[in-house]
C-alpha cells in the first residue's frame, strides 16, 4: 500500500475536517497537516481528539469538539480557522442499522439524515463566505458506493449518501466560476470504528447473500486520506463536480 506523503503539499492552507477523531477523518487529518496544513480537527468525541493531538504533537492541529449537527458547534470551527479557510472535509457520518423502509423508524432516519446530510450543508455553507473572498477553495464530501446504488445499507444511510452525490454536484455547478471546487469521494467497506449492525431480519435475508458473495478486502483509512487529499489538493486543480469511487472495485460489480 503506497499512500507516501507529499511534502509542502498544503504549506500555508487552513483545513477543516469532520469525524476528524477515527477512522478516515483521523487518516485524513494527519495526512493534511502532515502535507503543511494547519487543521481544525472536529469530532464529537473530545476523548478522541485530546488522543489525536497527543500522538501528532509535530503537527499543526486544532482540536474542537462537538456534535456538527448544531450550528453553533459549526459556528465554533468556522471561528477557530481564523481569516481564511482553504479546504474542508466532510468525513463524519453515521450509519442506520441496515433497516429497510417499512422499519426505519423516525429517530434513526432524522440522526443519520442531520449527520450524514445536514451538516455537510452547513460545514459548506459556513466556509463558502471565506472561499468566495479568496476566490479558491477545495471541498471534498464523504459520500458511499451507497450513494451509487441500492444494495448496500438501509434506506436512511443510502438515501443519505445519494443526497450527498446531488449536493456536491450541484454545489460545484453553483460556484465553477468562482475558483472553487466541490468533489466527492465514495468508500466501499473501510476498516472503521463505524457500527454497522444488521438489525433488521429482512435486510440481512436480501443485503447479506449480496454483501457476502462480493469478499472484498476492506481499505485502510489511509487509502481513503490519500484520495481525499488529493481532490483537495491543486494536484487536482481541473476537477469538480466528480464523485470518485475509492472501493476496491466494488461500485463496477
Amino acid at each position: 500500500m503506497n499512500t507516501a506523503i507529499t511534502p509542502g503539499r498544503f504549506d500555508g492552507k487552513v483545513a477543516i475536517v469532520t469525524g476528524a477523531g477515527s477512522g478516515i477523518g483521523l487518516a485524513t487529518t494527519v495526512r493534511l497537516a502532515s502535507e503543511g496544513a494547519r487543521v481544525i480537527a472536529a469530532d464529537v468525541s473530545s476523548e478522541r481528539l485530546d488522543a489525536l493531538v497527543a500522538a501528532n504533537r509535530s503537527l499543526d492541529i486544532v482540536a474542537v469538539a462537538g456534535d456538527i449537527t448544531v450550528e453553533e458547534n459549526v459556528q465554533a470551527l468556522i471561528a477557530a480557522a481564523g481569516d481564511k479557510i482553504d479546504v474542508l472535509a466532510n468525513v463524519a457520518g453515521i450509519m442506520d442499522a441496515f433497516l429497510p423502509a417499512a422499519e426505519v423508524d423516525d429517530a434513526t432516519w432524522e440522526r443519520v439524515m442531520n449527520v450524514n446530510v445536514t451538516a455537510v450543508m452547513r460545514l459548506t455553507r459556513a466556509v463558502l463566505p471565506k472561499m468566495l473572498a479568496e476566490g479558491s477553495g477545495s471541498i471534498v464530501n464523504v459520500t458511499s458506493e451507497a450513494g451509487l446504488r441500492g444494495a448496500s445499507a438501509g434506506a436512511a444511510y443510502t438515501t443519505s449518501k445519494h443526497a450527498v452525490v446531488g449536493f456536491t454536484k450541484n454545489t460545484s455547478v453553483m460556484y465553477s466560476g468562482s475558483g472553487i471546487r466541490v468533489n466527492a469521494v465514495a468508500p466501499g467497506g473501510v476498516k472503521t470504528n463505524i457500527e454497522a449492525p444488521f438489525k433488521s431480519e429482512h435486510a440481512g435475508r436480501v443485503l447479506g447473500p449480496v454483501l457476502g458473495a462480493l469478499a472484498l478486502v476492506p481499505a485502510e483509512p489511509e487509502q481513503l486520506a490519500a484520495a481525499i487529499t488529493w481532490l483537495l489538493s491543486d494536484d487536482s486543480a481541473n476537477v469538480s463536480g466528480v464523485v470518485l469511487a475509492s472501493d476496491g472495485g466494488w461500485s463496477a460489480i
